[in-house]
This record gives C-alpha cells, sequence and structure tokens, in this order.
C-alpha cells in the first residue's frame, strides 16, 4: 500500500472515467471543437507533473486574499468552472495551465500553489505558482502588488521540500527533472508598466532597450530554475498586445483599432526572446526550452474569427468590454455579461474566454512537446 501515490498511479487515479487516453504512450489534443487526435509520447518523455509560474493568464488563485486589485476571485469570474466557482482564475471558466494539464493526461485543473485547499498528494502533479499583474519587470509586480518571478521562485524552493518530505530524494529529482515548467509573463511589463499611465520606464528605456531588459529577465529566470532543477521549460511569446480590448478602448482611437506600435513591441520582444532561448539551449545541453507562439495564432484568430465560429473580437464579454477588468467586471460594479461566451475571444478587456484559450492552447501545444523530449 502506497502512503503516497506515485506520479503515474495518481495520474490513472485522477483520469479514470474520462474520454482523456491516460494510459499507454498517448495522450489527446484537441484540434478543434469537438475533434480530438492521438500524439504520440514514448513513456520515458511522459511529464510527470506540471510547474508554471507568470502573470493572470495563469493564475489559478494565487492572488486571493491579497490587498490587490489584480483579483478574479468574485463572480461573474468562473461563472462557468465547476458550475459557477470565482476560484480566482482570470476568465469565465478554465485557464491555460488547466488545458496544458489536460492535454498531457496530468490532471484536469491545475490547482494554485496558495490554494487553501490543496491536498499534499496534488503536488506530486503540479501546481501554479503565478500571480495575476506579474512581470519580468519588478515594476510590473509593484505597480499591480503582485508576487514578483523571484517571490514565485522561492515558492518553488519550499515546494520542493515539501515534496521531499513526501516522497524522498530520488522521486522528488525525478518529478523536478522531468516536469513540464511554464512560464507566461511579459504582457503588464509591455502594456502597463512601459505604455501604461506611470511612465517611469520610458524616461529611462526606449521601447528597444526595454525589450532588452524584459528579455534579459526572462533569461535570467530561466537560469534560476535550471540551477533549481528544471529541464524541460516551455515559455510563452506575449500577444498581440495592441488588440486586446483595454488596449483598443485606450489608445485605438473612436473607431477602437488595434495599435500597430504595441504589436510592433510584442514582436520585438518576442524576436529578443527566442534569442534568449536558443542561447539558454546553447549554454545548457542536458535541458530544452522552447518558445510558445501565441502572438500569430491569437492575432488570425482575431482577424478571421469566423473560421472558428467566435464573433466578437474587440470587446470583452463583461459588462461594456470596453474597460471591464478585475473589479470593474464584478457583481459590486453591476456589470452583465454576454449571453455567450463561445462567441468571444475576450472574457474580460484583458483575458480570453476560456473558449478562445482551448482552441489557442491545442494550438500551440501540439508543435512543441516533440521539442521537449530529452535525450536518453
Amino acid at each position: 500500500m502506497e502512503l503516497w501515490p506515485s506520479p503515474s498511479s495518481r495520474r490513472k487515479t485522477i483520469c479514470k472515467g474520462r474520454s482523456l487516453v491516460c494510459y499507454g504512450f498517448l495522450f489527446w489534443c484537441v484540434i478543434g471543437v469537438g475533434s480530438a487526435v492521438p500524439v504520440d509520447i514514448p513513456e520515458n518523455q511522459k511529464f510527470p507533473a506540471l510547474l508554471v509560474f507568470g502573470d493572470s493568464i495563469v493564475d489559478p488563485g494565487n492572488n486571493n486574499g491579497m490587498a490587490t486589485p489584480s483579483r478574479a476571485d468574485y463572480l461573474p469570474y468562473g461563472q462557468d468552472f465547476q458550475g459557477g466557482k470565482a476560484t480566482g482564475r482570470f476568465s469565465n471558466g478554465k485557464v491555460p495551465s488547466d488545458f496544458v494539464a489536460q492535454y498531457l493526461s496530468i490532471k484536469e485543473f491545475l490547482p494554485a500553489y496558495l490554494d487553501e485547499n490543496l491536498q499534499p498528494t496534488d503536488l506530486l502533479t503540479g501546481v501554479s505558482f503565478a500571480s495575476g499583474g506579474c512581470g519580468y519587470d519588478k515594476l510590473s509586480s509593484v505597480l499591480a502588488v503582485a508576487r514578483t518571478l523571484p517571490h514565485q521562485l522561492e515558492q518553488f524552493r519550499e515546494y520542493k521540500s515539501k515534496l521531499t518530505s513526501l516522497v524522498g530524494d530520488n522521486e522528488t529529482s525525478h518529478i523536478v527533472s522531468r516536469s513540464l515548467y511554464m512560464i507566461v509573463a511579459g504582457s503588464n511589463d509591455i502594456a502597463n508598466t512601459f505604455f501604461g499611465p506611470i511612465t517611469i520606464r520610458q524616461s529611462q528605456y526606449d521601447i528597444d532597450s526595454y525589450t532588452d531588459f524584459i528579455s534579459k529577465s526572462a533569461k535570467d529566470f530561466m537560469t534560476d530554475l535550471y540551477a533549481l532543477g528544471a529541464r524541460r521549460i516551455a515559455i510563452f511569446s506575449a500577444p498581440p498586445l495592441g488588440c486586446l480590448p483595454s488596449q483598443r478602448t485606450k489608445s485605438g482611437g473612436t473607431e477602437r483599432r488595434c495599435i500597430e506600435s504595441y504589436n510592433q513591441a510584442s514582436l520585438l520582444f518576442n524576436s529578443k526572446l527566442s534569442s534568449a532561448v536558443s542561447s539558454f539551449n546553447n549554454k545548457n545541453s542536458d535541458a530544452k526550452a522552447v518558445v510558445i507562439d501565441i502572438y500569430h495564432p491569437l492575432l488570425e484568430l482575431i482577424q478571421n474569427p469566423e473560421k472558428d465560429g467566435f464573433e466578437v473580437v474587440d470587446k470583452g464579454c463583461c459588462g461594456t468590454g470596453e474597460v471591464e477588468v478585475t473589479f470593474l467586471c464584478s457583481k459590486l460594479a453591476h456589470v452583465k455579461t454576454c449571453s455567450d461566451t463561445t462567441k468571444y475571444v475576450f472574457w474580460d478587456t484583458f483575458h480570453p474566454t476560456e473558449a478562445a484559450y482551448k482552441l489557442l492552447v491545442s494550438r500551440v501545444l501540439l508543435p512543441v512537446i516533440p521539442k521537449l523530449f530529452l535525450d536518453p
């Protein structure tokens, strides 16, 4: 009898009775609504856990209880999550980390590390340390009252200690070295810290030097993770920030058009991030890091929504869809939501809907999985 179930047995328990293939060499990757394609993952390349760092895109509730505006633990956030639970996820339902965990047959939902209901066995298959408002620039976290990436790294050290107490040194080493590490950050840095109302960074940098700064911070964070045992890292690019509803409202004029200069800033950062990841891989031959390009799939969805059954791309589902995000999208603000979230790309003015996340994650995840396979 196992005191603490192994990751493999834990995964079998979690997946029992679901349509995901949890045995053998397969996971189900959803390519379109209602369709699924099996993808081969050799037994020795499976991911025992998913460990996530970053911002509100993958924060499932770590900011709950903090004295911060960067929270989502109130309705209508979560209205479509497990019957209407506002867990702190910044969407109407699941967020990308949930879908990645599900598609890799790890578990259905990825919990927050600070979830008060977290069970010891949850640690075996991974958690999210992400904090809404965080960025590669520490100033982003200061402005948003969020936990910085270095703070999240300290929590990861604590996580490793707890894991060792549960399963011992050898199993901890296996989980830490074979798991998938996912990093999602950069949007707050560019959209809010550089182009935002507080212009400290614009007085210190131009956009070229600022993207140098945050791409170096991203590489430094990957290096810190590597030093703590991470060997398989997927880091998300910046999205087309100029097409977010919030940015359209702020700087898109009366027609609320996409702001090209913001999109160009995202592309500039993404190019430097790719170079940073290549440099990381060249230096660390026993690790695999990949950039997940979210920019182009999201831009394609915004420009051609009807191809995937979406209709509204320039407004969020919450309230007017032009300004509402976090506490402005709440019952206290007396907002109403759209009647069909599956027709909207965005839930609020900064975060996509569950339907958009599901589509986007399925498209970006499939090509990168083989690139994360480690040498025997």
